[in-house]
């Protein structure tokens, strides 16, 4: 022990021998440091921690240079599971006492374990996590969470107080019991598990034992008349003498016995090795047909796989043989209405250029089509407005649109035609189309009645028409020319030109 003014080496009396200082009384604090240190050793040995801990504070609170004391604590906390309490103890030693000191050894074997302080460092974030998940209500997560973090941490006392809580909350007793037990076996005199064991207690009317279910007996006395004595715990037990009855019976008996009871453990035996033997080559062969099975899957699978390559194939020529069809027959309506046409019979002719698709022709074969629409494309766009006037009639409106479309692709576009295009899409209940069309007629046709019409029309949809009477005077008399155009048409009356 040293001075604590002139850190000379104390001697046994009570006046330092270099600045003469009184140290009684830091011989008295150190008495005490060294007390409460022994008191708080005998208890952590037997497991007392809450105790051991109490007394190492008050060893510490008389002489904080005490390093055994100190480096004790942190063994109790770490023991307890409060690593970052134990490491803080044992960095205050060590930086106390840098040479020589146990706690440098208790933080280098901490240290190179490096999943074992990550596994600490994880539980304890997860024990902050628990705490929050009670705070917001939610004790089922909780008690997921505090499961996985207490087998992480095994020494957690902690943790078992809290999931015990949690199941006390639920009226899980006994479940609370078992965990409060298990913290128990870490710190034997807790006041935390002895007051939730305590209400345990009163909740269910069962009294807690935390005696291990299975004790030692310790021999003490036999006496003479063959009765022993025995000690378990603070209980004394006297076994009573033995009865032995020595006859031939009694052999022939107990000989029986022995052989049933050796029968009965063959079979015991026997049989489940037996029995064993037949679920293997039973697994085996489950093994073998899986595997088959595999295989033949994987075949069917690749069969599938071609099958469907093959309808696809199968698909691809079947469109390029309709489209063939498609062009052959193209061309064969086209030299129909080239024949008529050159006959004069401008009908016939017209009829067949109907079935004809000018994208999939030939340069040659396009000219051809362009001289024959050049004399009859009146004709062939009537039939058209005929058929829609026709289909429009029977409220086939799909067939109507189409017709109407066709008609507008031949020669110049004009304004009944457009209209009843509109009035189609219109009574289909396409009003985006039919204001469409209505708003270019109005566009196309300003100040005629179809373009009065087509407004009202499109404001009864809904539609923002613009100015529909606009250039009245100038286009008057054009406007009424096309509305009377094709009126025959509109009216479901084929119209025919002959030439």
């Amino acid at each position: 022990m040293n001075c604590i003014v002139c850190h000379a080496q104390l001697t046994a009396s009570d006046y330092c021998p270099k600045c003469g200082c009184n140290v009684k009384a830091l011989k008295k604090v150190n008495a005490l440091s060294n007390l409460y240190y022994n008191q708080g050793l005998e208890k952590a040995q037997i497991r007392d921690l809450s105790g051991a801990i109490t007394c190492l504070k008050r060893s510490l609170k008389m002489n904080k240079l005490n390093i055994q004391a100190r480096n004790l604590l942190g063994l109790v906390y770490f023991e307890t599971g409060e690593v970052v309490a134990a490491l803080s103890q044992w960095v205050i030693s060590k930086n106390m006492m840098p040479q020589g000191n146990p706690a440098e050894g208790y933080i280098d074997r901490l240290q190179k374990n490096a999943n074992r302080l990550d596994m600490i460092n994880i539980s304890i974030k997860k024990y902050n996590q628990c705490l929050e998940y009670c705070r917001n209500g939610n004790p089922d997560m909780a008690k997921m969470q505090l499961k996985k973090v207490l087998s992480n941490n095994p020494k957690l006392i902690k943790g078992y107080h809290l999931l015990a809580l949690l199941y006390m909350q639920e009226g899980e007793y006994e479940k609370a019991r078992k965990r409060l037990k298990a913290a128990a076996r870490i710190d034997k005199t807790n006041t935390t598990t002895l007051r939730f064991l305590r209400e345990i207690e009163e909740q269910t009317g069962r009294a807690t034992s935390l005696d291990s279910r299975f004790k030692i007996k310790e021999k003490e006395i036999e006496k003479k008349d063959g009765s022993v004595i025995y000690r378990s715990g603070n209980d004394t037990i006297i076994q009573p003498p033995e009865y032995r009855e020595k006859s031939i019976t009694n052999t022939l008996v107990n000989l029986v016995l022995g052989l049933l009871v050796g029968a009965a453990a063959l079979w015991f035996l026997v049989v489940p090795a037996k029995t064993q033997k037949i679920n293997q080559a039973a697994n085996k062969k489950v093994v073998e047909y899986s595997d088959k099975m595999a295989t033949l899957s994987a075949e069917l699978d690749r069969m599938q796989k071609d099958m469907d390559a093959s309808t696809d194939s199968v698909s691809t020529a079947k469109s390029q043989i309709d489209a063939a069809n498609a062009k052959a027959a193209g061309y064969e309506n086209l030299i129909k209405a080239w024949q008529a046409y050159r006959d004069g019979s401008y009908g016939t002719a017209a009829n067949a250029m109907e079935g004809v698709a000018p994208d999939v022709l030939s340069v040659e074969a396009k000219g051809m089509y362009d001289t024959i629409m050049s004399e009859i494309g009146g004709t062939v766009k009537a039939n058209y407005q005929a058929a829609a006037g026709s289909a429009m009639e029977a409220g086939d409106y799909d067939t109507a649109i189409s017709n109407l479309e066709k008609a507008l692709g031949i020669g110049a576009q004009d304004s009944n035609t457009m209209f009843n295009l509109a009035q189609a899409y219109d009574k289909k209940g396409d009003t985006q189309n039919a204001n469409k069309w209505y708003q270019k007629i109005i566009d196309d046709y300003p100040g005629t009645e179809d373009a009065q019409n087509a407004a009202d029309y499109m404001q009864a949809n809904g539609g923002q028409a613009a100015d529909a009477d606009e250039g009245q005077a100038d286009n008057g008399e054009d406007g009424e020319e096309n509305s009377g155009e094709v009126q025959g048409a509109s009216e479901g009356e084929p119209v025919t030109q002959d030439e």
